[in-house]
């Protein structure tokens, strides 16, 4: 975790470039990342030369004798800001593009950069601040760059925005996976999902000898019982795809800095006729499929006419919600599992999309859960309504298990502060019960409770947990009219009294 003085760098680092001709917040997070990445190279060459030392290897790794002096600690200590800027922009950025599968994933996303910071003050500042962020220090590299990542506010160009941490944390733990499992984000965005993923294994796979408390009172897990699924976990378990190349860069760079160097990142439609063509195994869990799909799909309305007819198939729509939750299933090996965030109009929507897409759910599938998250989750969008739906791919749904969630932890006001008003750890806490059989869940005056498959479909399908909820209602006991009459009575005669007497006084 990072602690206060880090967020304040990255604070003022942000404020530098908003201040400094960069609006767009997409951008100044691509810009950073980009010298970022840049730094980081210098930093895995230096340790490659530290390496080299005990070795026959040569030194150079990453950049040739001929391309010294494009490693940070070089150019980063140029006095001229005109310089350094002109040098960056035509020598450093040109060679990021051509990094290409040299290591990181992320390079693969390098190809089109460029910079976009024009004033040679603000990228000397920029850089600066950059050389004094613990980019070393590998275990707090992932949380330094979340902290930079949650200022993302902005929209991307297709409609997505970023989901908060402790949601997406809440679903992993939902969904519980484990070290040789696939997990894949059909529109991974900066790959929240994936990372929580990364993260939860290090926690669970760690033992009570290996923890190390940080500073600020933070917990290290090694992950040391992992160690044996590193080459699957560096190279077959994380899968993303999004049709925004700045997310991917963004997804790739995420990932790297929290010790996924080489996940499977593609640029794509997912819900395009090109995708199962292009990847037959991930796209059609009939042949291949993942174990876990964890995402919140972008909701942008209405698509274009480039939908696989394989969705089609199962609901005549072209809404990208209703879709979306088709295509996790066909993602899905038979026995895999999601938890997918959807707007509450996936729940509720009375048009024969809607009914086909809850009634396939259902029917042919195992929905496990429904849970209703606050209105104010997403705090760009105060007013949107969502829910988190737990399901298994095939079978068929006996029970569903509902939790009405009306806090998350945090204020619905602008700055989001955090208080003790927090529904989801009993999410976590009643939904493992639920699993366990530990209760019957039948107190619908409660806010977890199951309801029947068979229930649901009486009720024409529908998931809205308002539509099974009983109030509670508590008999009052109030006295005789007449006795309240009197008490009226009285006390309209103390009041004619008081105001007699203060009559006399101003006499």
């Amino acid at each position: 975790m990072v602690n206060n003085q880090i967020k304040n760098d990255i604070d003022r680092l942000w404020l530098d470039c908003a201040t400094g001709g960069i609006s767009n917040s997409l951008i100044i997070i691509e810009q950073i990342s980009f010298l970022i990445f840049a730094r980081l190279l210098d930093i895995e060459e230096a340790q490659h030369e530290r390496n080299a030392l005990r070795s026959d290897e040569s030194p150079h790794h990453l950049f040739r004798v001929d391309q010294q002096t494009l490693r940070w600690q070089n150019w980063s200590r140029m006095i001229d800001g005109e310089d350094m800027l002109k040098f960056v922009r035509d020598e450093v950025f040109p060679h990021l593009r051509i990094l290409g599968g040299k290591k990181f994933t992320f390079s693969e996303y390098m190809k089109n950069v460029s910079l976009q910071i024009s004033k040679a003050s603000l990228l000397v500042s920029v850089v600066e601040q950059i050389e004094r962020l613990p980019l070393d220090n590998t275990d707090i590299q992932g949380d330094l760059y979340e902290y930079l990542l949650s200022k993302l506010t902005t929209a991307g160009i297709h409609g997505q925005f970023r989901t908060p941490r402790h949601i997406i944390k809440l679903m992993v733990e939902l969904i519980d996976p484990k070290p040789s499992e696939t997990i894949g984000d059909p529109a991974c965005g900066t790959a929240g999902f994936l990372v929580a993923t990364i993260e939860y294994l290090r926690k669970t796979c760690s033992t009570p000898e290996s923890l190390e408390t940080l500073e600020g009172g933070s917990k290290s897990y090694s992950g040391e019982l992992i160690e044996l699924k590193q080459k699957h976990i560096q190279y077959g378990m994380f899968y993303g795809f999004d049709f925004d190349a700045t997310m991917l860069r963004l997804a790739a760079m995420n990932l790297m800095l929290h010790g996924v160097e080489n996940p499977d990142l593609h640029y794509m439609d997912t819900l395009s006729k090109a995708f199962p063509e292009k990847f037959p195994a991930i796209a059609d869990g009939d042949k291949g499929g993942l174990d876990i799909i964890l995402s919140n799909p972008p909701f942008k309305g209405t698509l274009a006419e480039d939908v696989h007819p394989s969705l089609l198939k199962i609901v005549q729509t072209r809404k990208s919600e209703l879709l979306f939750v088709v295509l996790i299933l066909r993602m899905l090996k038979s026995g895999g599992r999601s938890a997918t965030i959807v707007p509450d109009g996936v729940l509720f929507g009375s048009s024969k999309a809607h009914l086909a897409v809850r009634e396939y759910l259902l029917d042919h599938n195992q929905l496990e859960g429904v849970v209703s998250l606050p209105s104010g989750v997403f705090r760009s969008f105060a007013g949107l309504s969502t829910a988190i739906l737990l399901f298994t791919k095939g079978g068929r749904t006996q029970d569903v298990f509902f939790y009405d969630a009306q806090a998350d932890g945090f204020s619905q006001e602008e700055k989001c502060q955090e208080n003790a008003d927090n529904d989801l750890s009993d999410v976590l806490t009643q939904y493992r019960r639920w699993r366990n059989g530990e209760s019957d869940f039948t107190d619908r005056t409660a806010k977890a409770f199951k309801v029947s498959a068979a229930e649901i479909r009486a009720q024409n399908f529908e998931l809205s947990i308002n539509r099974y909820r009983e109030t509670g209602h508590q008999e009052m006991k109030c006295e005789e009219p007449k006795v309240i009459l009197a008490h009226m009575l009285m006390l309209e005669a103390e009041i004619q009294q008081d105001m007699a007497e203060l009559e006399a006084m101003l006499r």
